[in-house]
């Protein structure tokens, strides 16, 4: 559940970067001087983040590395990734992950073996006898499990399994198989790894409704058969200002029945773009839902889903909506990281105001005969703008055509940019970015810009 971002379509020596003030220090001297894993330590917590193997290396590897104690695969081991034809497997992203978590000290969390959602095709599309699918599904959890014995701390074995309204979701396994399906991938996950805890996840079960109320009973009806069920999931995909009130209440009652509770996918998204008081909200948010889990002593574990604005599935999915995450596109930690770094025990909310500037990164995302795209983002970290203007000087004759989510204007070899009227303010911690077109002849060097 995340989307895939494009990267630059020619080298690094293509990105120029100017800074207007003090330059931004890297991404981890303006997180809290404690860890999240560390402040979640104190409490007897796990912080966890959903991540891309592909991309735990460099700074993404770094934040990934140092702040979380738990890692959840965004895509790896889910049943499209890892059989994407019948009886041929596909481990390398999903062994990665778990390998990155052994280097770094940290839980993997494993997502998902049941789901009705990025199946492989051949077996969506195939014709099974009720027998036959039983036999499909615990061959698929018992050798992924298998696989991963004794390396993953818990498995979120079926997933959205209900309608909002309670009902149980028609699906290529409800409909198969019948409800009992979910207590038989519950046992067979168990019977594969006896250690790991296997949890039911869904997403709209944050606060006490009809929904989550029917997770509660199936859950209770579990435990009274003695089926193997460990936790519940509470996935937590919110919109800004939109914390259920009974969230804490909601956690209690479901560890009343003897199971453990972890919020797996939570993240907050808001309308774009991003301002100071939707990032302070934001930071209030966060805190909220992990302080309510630290509030009930059975609730294990936070995970957000995605740390980084840049490898979150929102945009993707909800169009005009984003920075969902506690940090931004660059890295840089938002006011949301220090409202979940105070829910832990940690300090102010608010970054250090020492080193705040607002910097304009330059980039050629296109080229080729005659012509070239380009883009500029304004990231602030320590600072804001209410308004901005963005200048460079091209030193090749490169020349303006078009432009896109700013004005600009070119005379001679002088180009300035200033904001649109709908994204002038940038917050601490925000970011805008513009885009042009230019012709070119010869060499397209990159100039200095400069941010006012």
């Amino acid at each position: 559940m995340r989307s895939l971002r494009k990267g630059l379509s020619l080298a690094s020596f293509l990105t120029g970067v100017a800074t207007l003030g003090a330059v931004l220090v890297a991404a981890p001297a303006h997180a809290a001087d404690t860890p999240l894993r560390d402040l979640a330590a104190a409490k007897g917590k796990v912080i966890g983040t959903a991540v891309t193997g592909s991309k735990l290396t460099g700074t993404y590897g770094d934040v990934a590395g140092s702040q979380f104690s738990s890692l959840t695969p965004g895509n790896a081991m889910k049943w499209g990734s890892v059989e994407p034809t019948q009886g041929s497997f596909n481990w390398t992203e999903a062994d990665q992950i778990v390998a990155f978590a052994q280097a770094h000290n940290q839980q993997v969390r494993g997502h998902t073996l049941v789901w009705h959602s990025q199946n492989p095709s051949w077996l969506t599309n195939g014709s099974w006898t009720s027998a036959q699918l039983s036999s499909l599904l615990q061959n698929h959890i018992s050798t992924e499990v298998g696989r991963y014995k004794g390396k993953i701390a818990a498995w979120d074995v079926v997933n959205e399994p209900f309608n909002e309204d309670g009902t149980y979701r028609s699906t290529l396994w409800y409909n198969g198989l019948g409800a009992n399906y979910i207590a038989n991938a519950l046992t067979w996950a168990h019977a594969a790894d006896p250690d790991a805890k296997l949890y039911i996840n869904d997403y709209n079960v944050e606060g006490v409704n009809s929904k989550s109320t029917a997770l509660y009973n199936l859950v209770k009806s579990l435990k009274q058969q003695g089926v193997p069920i460990d936790g519940v999931g509470l996935q937590a995909h919110l919109i800004l200002g939109q914390v259920p009130s009974t969230l804490q209440q909601n956690i209690q009652r479901f560890a009343d029945l003897g199971v453990d509770v972890a919020i797996t996918e939570l993240d907050i998204r808001m309308a774009l773009p991003a301002d100071s008081a939707k990032l302070a909200q934001q930071a209030a948010d966060f805190k909220s839902v992990v302080a309510a889990c630290a509030a009930v002593t059975r609730c294990v574990n936070v995970t957000v889903w995605g740390f980084t604005d840049s490898d979150s599935w929102v945009p993707s999915t909800f169009p005009g909506y984003g920075a969902a995450t506690p940090y931004d596109e660059n890295y840089g930690p938002k006011p949301a990281y220090y409202g979940i770094a105070e829910a832990l025990g940690g300090g102010s909310t608010t970054p250090p105001p020492t080193n705040g500037a607002c910097t304009a990164t330059y980039s050629v995302t296109s080229q080729w005969n005659t012509g070239f795209t380009g883009q500029v983002k304004i990231a602030c970290a320590g600072a804001s703008l209410s308004s901005w203007k963005a200048s460079w000087t091209y030193g090749a004759g490169q020349q303006i055509t078009q432009a896109w989510n700013a004005s600009c204007t070119q005379s001679g070899s002088t180009v300035t940019c200033a904001n649109a009227s709908y994204n002038g303010s940038v917050a601490d911690g925000g970011s805008v970015t513009f885009g042009f077109n230019a012709s070119w002849s010869g060499s397209n060097p990159v100039p200095t810009v400069t941010v006012s």
